[in-house]
């Protein structure tokens, strides 16, 4: 299986926790990483790298030139890193024709092979959207000019790459940026689901992109049956999302020793080669 992650040096031990889950409830699997990045230093990549073969899967790094997106437009904070995963089909081998993306800020709990095997015939994406009422119609109302009927989170993405090396254009994008500046928050995302919504397969936000902020308003609106046991068998990415993470000495929330435990066995593994 192909996997795509983008990220800086912030994120690398994080990024190990995440790759820990996924290879400990894959055991039967073979994962070849794609990083794509721009300023991770030699010695962080031959660490992660070591870390990754050490499961015994492969690392492939794919850097960005420093030149590269230099003529882009970047809004408030976000660097041109917003735009690696949109555009990653131009550094991913040409033959690929599908890669799933992950952000760092989850944990892999149960077989991935069923999302990666979807069928993206037709489809650019595949993708979940938090249903909440709230959520929706603020970007809704953000982007009102634009077709979108749902608002889909960009944390994970199956990625049909073919059909996104044919639909995608770079220069659509960045005028889409420059247009929106002011009102763009979280921008990968709003420029996904503004340009690309239409191109977007729904996936099941409980199996494949739960938001672990939720965990008590999902299971009131199941009526009880998405409980922690539940989950625990059926969800397969455990996202969390928002600005408070898990990694944070402060944090607090359903999952956290379920992190904590994923965490721990990582860095772990570290000192065992």
């Amino acid at each position: 299986m192909n996997l795509l992650v983008t990220l800086d040096s912030n994120y690398l031990k994080p990024l190990k926790v995440m790759l820990y889950s996924l290879f400990s409830n894959n055991a039967e699997e073979q994962f070849s990483i794609y990083l794509l990045h721009s300023s991770i230093k030699p010695e962080e990549i031959s660490d992660l790298e070591c870390f990754i073969n050490q499961h015994g899967h492969r690392l492939v790094v794919l850097t960005v030139a420093e030149n590269d997106f230099a003529d882009a437009p970047v809004v408030k904070h976000y660097t041109k890193e917003m735009y690696y995963r949109l555009l990653a089909f131009k550094y991913l081998p040409a033959e690929m024709d599908k890669i799933l993306y992950l952000d760092p800020d989850i944990l892999i709990i149960n077989s991935i092979k069923k999302l990666y095997d979807l069928d993206l015939s037709g489809w650019m994406y595949a993708a979940a959207y938090h249903d909440r009422l709230l959520v929706t119609d603020l970007n809704k109302i953000r982007f009102t000019e634009y077709e979108i009927d749902e608002y889909y989170n960009s944390g994970v993405l199956l990625m049909n790459l073919a059909q996104q090396r044919e639909l995608i254009k770079e220069e659509e994008i960045f005028s889409f940026v420059e247009k929106n500046k002011n009102r763009l928050i979280l921008p990968d995302q709003d420029i996904l689901n503004s340009l690309y919504a239409k191109h977007i397969m729904k996936l099941d936000e409980i199996e494949f992109n739960y938001d672990t902020r939720f965990y008590k308003y999902s299971r009131v609106l199941s009526k009880g049956e998405v409980d922690m046991d539940y989950i625990m068998r059926h969800t397969v990415v455990l996202h969390f999302c928002g600005k408070k993470k898990p990694w944070h000495k402060n944090y607090s929330g359903e999952f956290h020793a379920l992190y904590k435990h994923y965490e721990k066995r990582a860095l772990l593994t570290e000192w065992v080669i």
